[in-house]
């Protein structure tokens, strides 16, 4: 039985019994994983050492764990809380904003598929939406480093119909099953989404580690890379709801 330490992130948990859980964690060093953890939930001194008092959604914290191949669930042992995030728990939206976050992540991200750069945006936007100003750039960032790191970055210089540079217009198309832009109308089977210029401006801004402009424009591109994700897992997630809004 492999044992690890790791840090990590509850993105979704269950009550197994009266006094254990079933939470779903992503790691920094061994992806999503899913565990038990026996006695989480108890409140002698010996599980309160070990699990400091159970393991809530959207904590972040350090595990030991073992694995065995004969099942799919891991063993968590330890779980030491480092980050309540009390935020999330003071504003709504930051709350609705971060639940997006894992169900995201969740969806998005296969089983014991080690993706570092993910857990660090999730932990990066989780800490960052202490600031209601700093949402929507927070959620840009966000969304962006996980279609990046899950390898669907959006084609922003070529024509993805074409497949020529994409010239400078006033408004694009996108085309979601290709994963980019194209300066003729009508193609995307999922859509077509007319795009504005600055909104792929912005994507290319947060590209390159940067994720300013208007609000309007940040809005857009939150929605658009929402969508996008939408049609790559061929699903709606209620969180999206959160983004796109209750009518998209």
């Amino acid at each position: 039985m492999p044992r690890f330490k790791d840090q990590a992130i509850c993105i979704r948990h269950i009550d197994w019994s009266e006094s254990s859980q079933i939470v779903s964690l992503l790691t920094a060093a061994h992806g999503k994983i899913r565990g038990v953890a026996k006695g989480a939930k108890r409140m002698s001194p010996g599980c309160i050492a070990r699990f400091s008092g159970g393991i809530d959604l959207l904590t972040g914290g350090q595990i030991v764990a073992t694995t065995r191949p004969s099942t799919e669930l891991a063993t968590l042992t330890e779980w030491d809380l480092q980050q309540p995030y009390p935020h999330l728990h003071e504003h709504l939206g930051a709350q609705r904003l971060a639940m997006y976050g894992a169900d995201a992540c969740n969806a998005m991200l296969a089983d014991h598929d080690p993706h570092p750069d993910v857990h660090d945006a999730l932990s990066h936007f989780v800490l960052r939406l202490v600031d209601p100003d700093a949402h929507a750039g927070a959620l840009l960032r966000f969304q962006w480093s996980l279609i990046d790191g899950c390898g669907y970055r959006p084609v922003l210089d070529t024509d993805v119909v074409k497949d020529d540079a994409l010239p400078p217009q006033a408004a694009y198309t996108f085309d979601p099953i290709r994963g980019g832009f194209t300066t003729v109308d009508g193609t995307g089977t999922k859509g077509p989404w007319g795009v504005r210029r600055e909104t792929v401006e912005l994507l290319r801004a947060a590209a390159a580690g940067s994720a300013t402009g208007s609000a309007r424009s940040v809005q857009r591109a939150n929605r658009l890379l929402c969508a996008y994700m939408r049609v790559l897992l061929d699903r709606h997630l209620p969180t999206m709801d959160f983004v796109l809004g209750s009518r998209a």
